[in-house]
């Protein structure tokens, strides 16, 4: 019994890729193992967004080089944003390495896997097959029998200074509605309840397909599947978060009034120097559009700190937009230079120790907000979808009392007790105490 680990470094969408190629895996004889120290085949799915992943990434294959030493037999691949972006240049950093594919390349893993193990050579496959990388019917080993992620489109044309996403995962390309639909209708047959609609900007769906439709049209298709209770999607770019998309969501039963819409600074001059093609007030005007028709509509964000020539004014005007906005919660970032990005040559890097002091202050107050916005929830009642329990009594042999888990509309944790047959349902729950990052709360009848 061959066994094979897949370590995932990066976003949804990375970890989506993964479970893709473990279905791959498992198609092609590969037992999966959670525990990476008994595999015989350990692939490694990179991040190239942020520095930090990047980092972390090369120092566990640093590791697997002296596990490999003591094994011999052992085989280990990389793949994702770093493989796309460095190529051959992984090998020469990290030798040891037997296998190497790109973003594009996933649909292969089992011809790659056949020719690493029949030629007994190191393998290194990065081009773009786009026709035969847009077919996502491959087998997919899920990590959730409840939530799923589904791929709506992939890659970007917007060209942020600061982003790699052109990149490394190609120009903008939307996959086909009815490819679309019909995966998400296999997973409601399978008892799945939620689904997450991936892509770099989802807002812009649909251009460039023969069929005329869009974001708001395909939102509008998905919730009249029968079996699905709700609907997610992300991210959003605030450039294209248009009327019409909201108009959707207000109208849409099953979509979820949790919305991720990055706005990554308050200062109109970081903004431009971004690429972001919008200014600190047309953002607020799209919260304020999306509030006035949904208004217990909750809003995550990402924000950058320290970026090429920020300075103390340019930060001050972000703390000020997130005042006024009142996010739930926020990714917050410290600008790290990227290979390959505009950004990365910009003079007037900002000093680390001015970056992280703004981002301790940033986050700081951040968690004020959060933590108020969760206590506003206290008494309220809130429809939670179950994912997960575990028995108070350790071994639940009394087969009542759990700690069942779930997240509200808005995206939020919520705990509370009662019996693990509700998992995988739709309840009601009072929320009787908020914390920073999760809720309390009890099982209404």
């Amino acid at each position: 019994m061959v066994k094979a680990y897949v370590k995932t470094f990066g976003c949804q969408m990375n970890e989506h890729d993964s479970e893709r190629m473990r279905g791959l895996l498992h198609k092609v004889g590969y037992t999966l193992t959670p525990d990476e120290a008994e595999a015989d085949f350990i692939l490694i799915n990179t991040c190239s967004i942020r520095e930090k992943a990047e980092q972390k990434a090369f120092s566990h294959l640093g590791r697997l080089k002296l596990r490999k030493a003591k094994k011999p037999g052992l085989r280990i691949g990389v793949c994702g944003c770093i493989a796309q972006r460095e190529g051959e240049r992984i090998i020469r950093r990290a030798p040891h390495v037997d296998l190497v594919f790109g973003t594009k390349n996933i649909h292969r893993l089992p011809q790659l896997i056949e020719k690493m193990i029949k030629t007994k050579r190191r393998v290194i496959e990065i081009y773009d097959d786009r026709e035969r990388w847009q077919q996502f019917g491959c087998e997919i080993e899920r990590d959730n029998p409840i939530r799923a992620w589904v791929t709506i489109m992939q890659g970007c044309n917007n060209y942020c200074t600061y982003c790699v996403v052109p990149y490394v995962r190609g120009s903008e390309w939307s996959r086909p509605a009815q490819e679309i639909l019909a995966e998400i209708r296999d997973l409601a047959a399978n008892g799945y309840k939620e689904v997450t609609l991936l892509g770099h900007n989802v807002n812009s769906y649909g251009r460039g397909l023969d069929q005329e439709i869009n974001f708001p049209a395909l939102l509008r298709a998905i919730d009249q599947i029968e079996g699905i209770e709700r609907i997610r999607f992300t991210t959003s770019h605030p450039k294209d978060f248009s009327e019409e998309l909201v108009e959707a969501i207000a109208d849409c039963p099953k979509v979820c009034e949790h919305i991720h819409l990055p706005f990554q600074s308050g200062s109109d001059k970081i903004l431009k120097s971004m690429n972001r093609n919008y200014t600190a007030a047309e953002y607020i005007d799209k919260v304020n559009m999306l509030r006035a028709k949904i208004p217990q509509a909750g809003i995550t964000s990402d924000v950058i700190v320290g970026f090429p020539t920020e300075e103390e004014a340019d930060f001050q005007q972000t703390l000020r937009l997130i005042e006024e906005v009142q996010f739930e919660g926020l990714f917050t970032f410290l600008y790290s230079r990227r290979p390959q990005t505009a950004a990365g040559n910009f003079a007037q890097q900002v000093p680390n120790s001015i970056k992280q002091k703004r981002f301790e202050i940033l986050l700081e107050i951040q968690n004020r907000i959060s933590s108020e916005r969760n206590e506003s929830l206290v008494g309220t009642q809130q429809e939670v979808l179950i994912e997960e329990g575990k028995a108070l009594d350790g071994d639940g042999t009394s087969g009542r009392e759990y700690l069942l888990r779930g997240r509200t509309r808005l995206n939020k944790i919520v705990e509370f007790t009662g019996p693990p047959d509700q998992i995988g349902k739709l309840r009601q729950v009072k929320i009787t105490k908020a914390n920073r990052f999760n809720l309390e709360g009890i099982m209404l009848p």
